[in-house]
């Protein structure tokens, strides 16, 4: 499994592109995928809402279990990623690509996000 290097990663298994004009886009994890096995359900922030580094935003429905989607920054929310709540298993087989979950307008510069490498260490605990 590996984590791409452009990216940063929460604790709680969740990816951040660098902004780009502010904006950054959120996903799961390829490990976090994998954990929940087959998504079928996806309840994302709606556009124009505000969401807290750390805190729940949304949640994923698998065929194992309901987890909480947390965001790892905190900002306003500029888009929802329609395809992920018409086709949820998009999560599993693209984490890092077409399975994106939201994009946010960055309030602030988080601090707390890993690196690829220390994700990845962490990850494999």
């Amino acid at each position: 499994m590996s984590n791409p290097q452009q990216l940063r990663y929460s604790k709680e298994h969740e990816w951040l592109s660098a902004a780009e004009d502010g904006v950054a886009t959120v996903g799961i994890t390829e490990f976090a995928a994998n954990a929940l096995g087959d998504v079928v359900f996806a309840q994302l922030p709606a556009v124009g809402d505000t969401v807290t580094a750390g805190e729940t935003c949304g949640e994923l429905e698998s065929t194992k279990s309901v987890s909480d989607l947390y965001s790892p920054v905190t900002g306003e929310v500029t888009a929802a990623n329609q395809d992920v709540v018409d086709d949820p298993s998009l999560v599993n087989t693209a984490p890092f690509e077409g399975g994106w979950l939201f994009k946010v307008r960055v309030a602030e510069k988080p601090e707390d996000l890993l690196s690829a490498d220390a994700y990845t260490e962490f990850s494999n605990g």
